[in-house]
Parts: structure tokens; C-alpha cells; sequence
């Protein structure tokens, strides 16, 4: 019988763990890192050794405990204290940025901050910056000056991976290299206008705790006296910043252990800096190198796979992740005719798990980008499967898409006055009262003389355009749907380019929307099925509330779905392009964070996973327009070393139509019914 005691609870938990877990928790001083693979059962190692240490009369208050979000850091010391006691809540544990906040504020005069600095949110600090902007001027160029919003997320990562302004346009925002002086003349007034202000935003708590570390040597030995033993989690995501506050945070013996996976370092966009946790033992002299590889998660032919995926990184942590689980299903490898046959083949497999009994939330479908699942979403909606995406906006959310289909609205129905008003707003000089006048116009003729209602506008400095999307709108009746959408994206595009200051990355949208409407001979059947949204079906979950306690699908980013497991996983658009991504194939760093982005996908699923490709070629219709790439191979982390057969089964399909039906709702015919789950289907 256990007893109920705290002691005796934790020393319970402890015999449960594996010897590698074991030999971190009773790690004692000294740096240690501490890399869990995937599923290996990080949190716990954490958890067991903060009520460890306590147990053993290490003072809670002299712990520092540094996660990436304050949930977690709550729940872990909670954990803690259901083990032993009370006192492991006194621990100090947070994000890198709340305990930043807390050490600014109390010593805020070295840094010639008041006491009393506030901070600036995303959405203040964007309205600052915009504030400069106009007052530089820059917003009356002739060309398409960046907006706020992305001024703000080139300064902020300028800060985060310490690199100049001019660096980071020229990597990450080309389109704006022109612009690189006038963005760095606003970073820098953007800094002095702060200090006047005395505020910070999110990037300057860390930024000001380094400057306040390096500067002030009498509050660093202060605090390296007071945090006697520190803890990191997810210190593969860690920034150039963050490195550099431990370094400074720990003191001899360097008591530091730092818990993560190099194979999951997968947010360099946010700043996240690889080197780091590969750089730790160099860091911190004399570090003990701890594996976790005992998976908790996956059955083994999923991690046979994943193991030989990471093998061939180019720099790593050799592990190699085991399961005593025992035997369990190949993952499946499959290639479709094209992404709308891919679509319909998870679709079938979702309902087929479903009828046996696996519930939607023990499945999910990952993708590289949010545009990935475009047609997917049409797909699922019209099946009337209820999903929640995570990452990226849904695809008929997305205000482009919205802006799209509104012109192809009202040329099916010119008395669509809310579709024209988000038409006619896109017009430069033409603002609300003047389209409302403009739609009163259109439908008192009834739209049947429109050239009338154009002529009083002669003069306006958008009668051009106008004139333009008139001639769009009410000269486009013989035209084929897909013949309508081309003239609309000619017409729409340099509105697109204008609007968007992300526009490249939006113009896969566009390319999935061309490939949708050209399933279709009617325009009115188009746009039926297109907007087609069951009841709470695809509402996020910050939206509404009441689908936490629902079944539903989900669909993810990779990046959005780090951390988290599923019975069932998906991982669709497996095609060297999309994944790796085509702006990857240049960069080998970024090609290699590609690798471990496919490694988490991987390594999500528990019990059966299935990899697909869609067959995509240049005359196909899937050929990338706006880009102009082909993609047609599987993705290369698959075929190397012939991963694909040694570590998958393959399954081919055989569709009953040869010509995709806009119902969404076509069946394949099964090889053999002896099992719904894993049928076998020819091509």
C-alpha cells in the first residue's frame, strides 16, 4: 500500500523514473544539460528534481525556474508541490520576460528608467512606430513604404537575434531593401522616443536586464548569490539575449541545468538561436550531458523512422529514441493524384477512425504553412468534420481571400451592396460616405446602366480603376469560372501588393483559390460551396469557448503543434518545396531547422501516422502560377538514405471518378475491407 505522506509520494515518482531521468533529477552542482528527446518525459525530470532539492533543504526561494510560458511554470510548481509540500510554490518561476520585469522595476535607476516604467504591449508599441513613421514622413512615398506592423517586426528582430536592420531586411523583408536607411532612421527614433516616454517594450526587458547585468557588477553577484540553482526549460528556443542573461545569472559552481532538444529548435524566425544549446558545454566548462531517449509517446516503427530522419542532421546530439511499448503499426506513406485527391483521402481515413472509435481530438493534421491546408478546409467543411486550425489564419478568414471572392460576388450578383462596399473601399480616394453614395446609385438602377452611374464620377482621381472593375464586374458574364478568376487577380493584384506588406507569402492563398474555382462550371455552385461553414465548425477556440469541451479535429502549423501528441497524425503536402520549404533551399542552416521541423511533425504521432504527397508537375494544377516552381518530388528528408523503404508502408490509391466532382465528397474503392483503418488502395 503507498502511503499518502509527501516524502514518501515523491520518493515513489522517483523510483518510477529511468535511469537517465534519475541521473538528472539527483544531479546535484555543476552545469548539466540535459537533452530530452521527443516524448521522453522532460517535464517530470523537472518537476521531481525542483521537489528533490527542497526535500533536501535547498531554500525554494533561492531556485529559478525559466519556462517559455507562465502556464507552464505554474503547473510544474504545482506539480512540484502536490509531491511534497507547499513550499515548492515559493520557487521563482516564470518566462525570461516577466522575470526581467520584475528585476527592471527594482533597480530601474542604474538604467536611468523610473521606477514606475511602463510597458508597451504589441499593439502600443506598432502605434508608436507608426507614429514616427508619419512623422518622418514616410508614409507620403511614392512607393509602398512598409506599415507599422511590419516595422515593428523588423525592429523586433533586429533586437532578438542581434543583428543590424539593414541585416535583417535584407534576409528576411528583400521586398523592402530600398527602404533600409529610412527603417533604421525610424528603429533608432523608435528607441529615443521610449526613453523620453519611459517605457519598454517586450524586446527591451530582456535587452535592458542584459545592459543592467553587464554594467552593474555588484547586482549581478547579488543575484547570483540569490539564485543558487537554476533551471531551463525549452533551452533549445532560447535567443542570443537569453544565453547571455544565464551566463551572467549563474555563478561558481554554475548550478544551471538546461533542459531541451536540439532536433526540436525549430523558431529561428522568432530569434531562437540554435548555437545555443549547442554551444552549452563550451558556455559553461565541465557541463554532465544527460540523454533522455527512453520515448514515452510513439510506438517503435514511428521511432525507427524518426530516428533515421534526425541521423543525417548536420549538427546534433546523437540519440537514438526507444519505446517499451512493444510492436505497433509502419507509418504509412502515400501519394495522390493532387492535393484535391489528398484532401479527400484524409478526409475518408478522418471518418473511417472515427466510425471506429478514435475521437476527433485523438487525431490532427499538420502542415509546414497555414496555406498548406487551404483546400483541406473546404474539404473538411464540406463533410461537415468540426476542426480547429492553429497557425496562420483559416483560409476563407483571411482577408485577402475575403477580398476575392468579393469580386467574384458581384459579378454573380451586382446588387451585392456588402461585397461592393469592400470592393469600392480598396480604391484610393474613395472613402466610406463616397461608396455608400456610389452603392445607392448602383442599386437604384438596378445596375442596369452602370456606364450612367460611372460618368458622374469622371473627375475622382479612382475613376480609373473604377472604370476598371466596372468593366470586371459587368462584362465578365460568358466568362468560365476559372476565365473570371484570372481578369479578377490581374485586377486585384497590385490592390494585393499595395495592402499587404507580406503579400509573397499571401499569394499561396491566391494559387490554392485559382486550383478550387477550377473545379467548377458554375459560378453560383463556386461560390455556394466555397462559403460553406457548419455551425462552430471551424471557430478557433479563442473564439469561442464552449469547443473546449467539443470533439474536433485539429489542424496545425508543426511550429503551432510542438509539444503536443495525437493518436493519429497526418502530415500532409510532403513535397520537397513545401517541406522543405522552397525559400530553405538556398540557406543551410534553414534547410537543417527544415529537417527537425519534419522530426516534430514526426515525432507527434503516438499510435499511426501517415505521411502524404500529392503528385504535383508544372502543367498539372497544382503548378505554382504566382511562383513559378514546379514541386513534384517527395520531400528530400524522405528519400535520403531511402528512409521511405526501410521505415514506411506504402499505400496507393485508386479513385472511382477520374474527374474530381465539386461535392467533395468522392469515395475511393478499397482493395480489401478486413481493415477499415489501414485498407490497402491501388492507383
Amino acid at each position: 500500500m503507498i502511503s499518502d505522506s509527501p516524502v514518501q509520494t515523491l520518493t515513489d515518482m522517483i523510483h518510477e523514473l529511468n535511469p537517465a531521468q534519475r541521473e538528472a533529477v539527483y544531479h546535484n552542482d555543476g552545469p548539466i544539460l540535459v537533452i530530452a528527446g521527443a516524448g521522453s518525459g522532460k517535464t517530470k525530470t523537472l518537476v521531481c528534481r525542483v521537489a528533490r532539492l527542497i526535500s533536501e533543504g535547498v531554500s525554494p526561494e533561492s531556485i529559478l525556474l525559466l519556462t517559455f510560458t507562465r502556464k507552464s511554470s505554474h503547473e510544474m510548481l504545482r506539480r512540484a508541490a502536490d509531491l511534497l509540500d507547499e513550499r515548492c510554490r515559493r520557487v521563482s518561476g516564470g518566462t525570461f520576460h516577466g522575470f526581467a520585469n520584475i528585476i527592471l522595476h527594482k533597480y530601474a535607476h542604474y538604467l536611468g528608467y523610473s521606477h514606475q516604467f511602463t510597458i508597451l504591449d504589441r499593439s502600443d508599441s506598432e502605434d508608436l512606430v507608426g507614429m514616427i513613421r508619419k512623422e518622418l514622413g514616410f508614409h507620403k512615398t511614392e512607393k509602398k513604404f512598409p506599415q507599422k506592423g511590419t516595422l515593428g517586426s523588423i525592429i523586433g528582430k533586429g533586437v532578438n537575434t542581434s543583428r543590424r536592420i539593414e541585416d535583417v531586411i535584407a534576409k528576411d523583408y528583400s521586398q523592402f531593401m530600398e527602404f533600409g536607411r529610412e527603417i533604421a532612421q525610424i528603429a533608432t527614433a523608435y528607441q529615443d522616443q521610449k526613453r523620453r516616454m519611459q517605457v519598454m517594450d517586450y524586446d527591451d526587458l530582456l535587452v535592458q536586464l542584459l545592459t543592467l547585468l553587464k554594467s552593474a557588477p555588484d547586482i549581478c553577484d547579488e543575484l547570483q548569490e540569490k539564485y543558487r540553482y537554476i533551471m531551463v526549460d525549452e533551452y533549445q528556443d532560447t535567443n542570443r539575449v537569453q544565453a547571455e542573461i544565464l551566463r551572467y545569472l549563474t555563478g561558481e559552481p554554475a548550478n544551471i541545468m538546461a533542459v531541451g532538444d536540439d532536433a526540436q529548435s525549430i523558431y529561428s524566425f522568432r530569434g531562437a538561436n540554435f548555437k545555443n544549446i549547442m554551444m552549452f558545454p563550451e558556455l559553461f566548462p565541465g557541463t554532465e550531458l544527460v540523454k533522455l531517449e527512453q520515448n514515452y509517446r510513439s510506438s517503435q516503427p514511428i521511432l525507427d523512422l524518426t530516428n533515421a530522419l534526425i541521423s543525417r542532421a548536420k549538427e546534433k546530439y546523437a540519440k537514438n529514441l526507444f519505446t517499451d511499448r512493444g510492436d505497433g503499426s509502419m507509418p504509412i506513406y502515400v501519394e495522390t493524384r493532387s492535393e484535391f485527391e489528398q484532401s479527400r483521402f484524409v478526409a475518408q481515413k478522418i471518418e473511417e477512425y472515427r466510425k471506429a472509435g478514435v475521437p476527433l481530438s485523438e487525431m490532427a493534421v499538420l502542415i509546414r504553412s497555414g496555406w498548406h491546408s487551404n483546400d483541406l478546409e473546404v474539404q473538411l467543411q464540406s463533410a461537415s468534420i468540426p476542426f480547429v486550425k492553429f497557425g496562420g489564419f483559416k483560409f476563407m478568414e483571411s482577408s485577402h481571400i475575403k477580398d476575392v471572392i468579393a469580386y467574384l460576388k458581384i459579378a454573380h450578383n451586382p446588387l451585392d451592396s456588402v461585397s461592393w462596399n469592400r470592393c469600392l473601399l480598396s480604391l484610393d480616394g474613395l472613402g466610406p460616405k463616397a461608396a455608400g453614395d456610389l452603392i445607392a446609385d448602383l442599386l437604384s438602377s438596378k445596375a442596369k446602366d452602370p456606364q450612367a452611374v460611372l460618368a458622374k464620377l469622371g473627375k475622382r482621381m479612382f475613376y480609373a480603376e473604377l472604370a476598371a472593375l466596372f468593366q470586371l464586374v459587368f462584362g465578365s458574364s460568358e466568362l468560365t469560372v476559372s476565365e473570371l478568376m484570372e481578369r479578377v487577380l490581374v485586377y486585384y493584384r497590385p490592390i494585393f501588393t499595395t495592402r499587404y506588406d507580406d503579400f509573397p507569402k499571401r499569394t499561396q492563398d491566391l494559387e490554392s483559390l485559382i486550383e478550387i474555382a477550377g473545379r467548377y462550371d458554375s459560378l453560383s455552385e463556386f461560390l455556394a460551396e466555397i462559403t460553406l461553414d457548419p455551425p462552430d465548425s471551424t471557430l478557433s477556440l479563442e473564439s469561442s469557448p464552449v469547443m473546449i469541451d467539443s470533439d474536433y479535429l485539429t489542424v496545425s502549423t508543426i511550429h503551432s503543434a510542438k509539444g503536443l501528441e495525437w493518436k493519429v497524425v497526418f502530415l500532409i503536402s510532403a513535397v520537397d518545396g513545401y517541406l522543405p520549404s522552397a525559400q530553405s533551399l538556398g540557406d543551410l542552416g534553414q534547410l537543417e531547422e527544415e529537417r527537425r521541423l519534419m522530426y516534430v511533425a514526426l515525432t507527434r504521432a503516438k499510435d499511426e501516422l501517415f505521411i502524404i504527397k500529392p503528385k504535383i508537375d508544372m502543367q498539372g494544377q497544382n503548378y505554382h502560377r504566382f511562383g513559378g516552381l514546379p514541386m513534384s518530388e517527395p520531400s528530400r528528408f524522405l528519400t535520403e538514405g531511402q528512409l521511405l523503404d526501410k521505415f514506411s508502408e506504402k499505400m496507393a490509391l485508386e479513385p472511382k471518378n477520374d474527374r474530381p466532382k465539386p461535392s467533395f465528397m468522392a469515395s475511393y474503392d478499397s482493395a480489401s475491407d478486413d481493415d477499415p483503418i489501414r485498407s490497402k488502395y491501388r492507383f
